[in-house]
């Protein structure tokens, strides 16, 4: 997950200067997609059979997840190095996790 403050001079808001690029040529890109602004967000929650509705992002905090990429990897190392190359690790946060895998 790429996450960023989107207040910040330094918020990529046009591409990835090449890295998209770079890893669809290595063949690791399985799936991605930005993210429209937290404002245009609607958060849903389900409390005592009570559907609750909320303009806007759940968490008031200063970076929000910009978008994501679906990174087929070998291993954590290799998934750190890809994260690394990417521009918004240099002013925000990229955020790795596995993807769990459905039970067999």
């Amino acid at each position: 997950m790429i996450c960023g403050d989107p207040s910040g001079t330094e918020y990529a808001t046009d591409g990835c200067g090449g890295w998209s690029e770079e890893m669809e040529a290595r063949g690791v890109v399985a799936g991605g997609a930005g993210l429209h602004p937290p404002h245009e967000a609607t958060t849903v929650r389900l409390r005592d059979d009570e559907l609750l509705l909320t303009d806007g992002p759940f968490a008031e905090t200063k970076e929000q997840i910009g978008g994501f990429v679906l990174i087929d990897c070998a291993d954590l190392d290799e998934a750190i190095e890809i994260a690394s190359k990417h521009p918004a690790a240099g002013y925000g946060t990229i955020e790795i996790r596995p993807v769990l895998e459905p039970p067999v």
